[in-house]
Parts: C-alpha cells; structure tokens; sequence
C-alpha cells in the first residue's frame, strides 16, 4: 500500500493496543470522581493479566477469565479503598505498596503460567470487506474494545444523569458536604475505587488473552501508570479518556508502524514515544498556582 501503510498501521495499532489504556484510565477517572488517587492500578493491571490467563486456561473459557480478573480487580481496589479510610493513612503511600503488592503477587502466582498456552478472545474483523489481507489484519479488533468504548460513555451517563453519580461528584468535590448531607464519605469512595479496580482488571485480561495475548513478567510495560496520568489529560471525562486512550495507543503503533513500510532505523527511540507524552502531560499540567480544569477538588486535600 506504499505510503497509505504508514496511516494504516497506525489507525490499527491504536485500535488494538488502546483497550488496557481506556479500561485503566475509566477505571482510575472513577476512582479519582470520589476524591481518591489509586496508584495501585499498574497492580491491578498485571494482577489482572495472570488471573484471567490463569482462568482461562483452567476454565477453557477466555470470557470466564475477563470476569475472574475483574473480580480480583474489585478485591484490590476495595482494599485499597478500606485501608485510605484508616486514620491517617495516604492515598499515595497505599497505591503504591498495592502496585508492588499487586505485581510481585501476580508474577509469584504466575509462574506456572508462562509456558501453557490458553485460550485467548476472538478477535472482530472490521475490515472483512476487503480482500486486501493487511488491511483485513489491520482493522481486526477485539470485543473489548466495543465494550471499552460503550462503558465510557456509559460512565458519562452515570456521572451526569443518575442520582448516584451526583453523590460520587458530590463527595469528589467537598467530603464536608457530603457528609452534611448524610452520605457515608468512606463508602462511596469503597464503591467507587471497588468499580475502579474492575475495570482495570478488565483491563489486564486484554493484555494476556488478546494482545499480546500470553503471559509473562513484561507484560504490562508501565501501561496502568501511563493510563493514570492520562486521565489528568482527559480532565477526568470518562468520553475523553477514550479519545486519549486512541491517542496513546496510536503513539504507542509508530514504530511498527515506521516499520510496516521499511523505515527501521531509531525503532526503540520510537518505542519511547507512549512513555515522553506521559513526562510531557505532567509537566503541562503541573502548576502551583492554579487547580487543573476538571479536578475534583478533594484530590487537593492533603491526606
């Protein structure tokens, strides 16, 4: 396809690798909606991966697998939900042992795995009325990414229009008011980091039932951090965390991209591209003068 490849490859590297970045981000914008940070979804990512290869390849069911890391994705985000609601305990300080806890964890329980192979999702042929086979692989993607995609603006829906969403908000903004109004502060952050953590489980089950579709002790490549600070880029909207999710995903596509049509030089310094927009968004956003658009303010709250 000459030139026309290049655009190709990218438009199909952001529709297959983005699912882990939108189920993360989704996931983490909840979370952040109630005025907690879990930095402990690289955790739950990895921790989600195993399970569901793990699942899948006991069950013979890859979609028994998606369900299995999401569960333990709730266990881990209720944990870390009911540890931040001790006294005097940091949001930050508790992610971060959770990530460690969640990755060590996982490689322990997974190393089994890394030699079966099990079942892995399907994939959906965008592309299937083409009888050109780069352009029919190109746009092949899996069911997840739909589903990623409706549970964002679902999210959307749930924020703005239901009664629960305006509590979630609620608390997000002033816990004070919250609680003035009768709402348990410390439940409704469970709930909301509890829901988070599926998500993300969700998330992890991608990486190793579809793309790159094993498991193994790399697997995640930093994917739950990224996602996390790509929710400060969405300015914590769930529609435009999957606007950004494309656009990691498509950044994350340029060197096999580069590749599918003979430039192979600076391969690796290309593959670096995911991880400078992550630098670049921290920078542009940090300012100690002014709260970031979007950001609930009990995130400002030191605890």
């Amino acid at each position: 396809m000459g030139l026309w490849g290049f655009p190709l490859a990218i438009l199909g590297g952001a529709l297959r690798v983005s699912p882990p970045y939108l189920f993360v981000s989704l996931g983490e914008c909840l979370t952040e909606k109630s005025g907690r940070i879990n930095l402990g979804q690289e955790g739950t990512l990895v921790m989600g991966a195993m399970t569901a290869y793990g699942a899948s390849y006991i069950t013979g069911s890859p979609w028994l697998g998606v369900v299995a890391a999401g569960l333990v994705g709730v266990l881990l985000g209720a944990l870390h939900g009911w540890l931040c609601c001790l006294p005097r305990v940091n949001d930050i300080a508790v992610g971060i042992a959770l990530m460690l806890f969640g990755i060590g964890f996982a490689f322990f329980l997974g190393k089994p795995l890394i030699q079966p192979t099990a079942p892995r999702l399907g994939a959906l042929s965008l592309g299937a009325w083409s009888g050109y086979a780069p352009l029919v692989a190109a746009l092949q993607i899996n069911l997840l990414l739909p589903i990623g995609i409706a549970a964002a603006f679902a999210m959307r829906f749930l924020l703005e229009r239901t009664r629960w969403g305006l509590v979630l908000r609620v608390v997000g903004e002033s816990a004070d008011s919250a609680r003035a109004m009768g709402y348990d502060v410390g439940r409704v952050r469970v709930a909301a980091t509890a829901a988070g953590g599926f998500l993300s489980g969700v998330g992890g089950s991608f990486l190793s039932l579809y793309y790159p579709g094993s498991w193994n002790e790399g697997l995640s490549s930093g994917q739950g951090l990224i996602a996390v600070a790509l929710v400060i880029f969405a300015k914590w909207t769930p529609v435009q965390c999957l606007w950004a999710s494309l656009l990691f995903g498509g950044a994350g596509a340029i060197g096999p991209a580069l590749q599918s049509v003979g430039i192979n030089a600076g391969y690796n310094l290309f593959a670096t591209i995911p991880y400078v927009l992550t630098l670049g968004i921290m920078i542009a956003t940090s300012s100690a003068r002014k709260t970031l658009a979007g950001q609930p303010d009990e995130l400002s709250v030191a605890r």
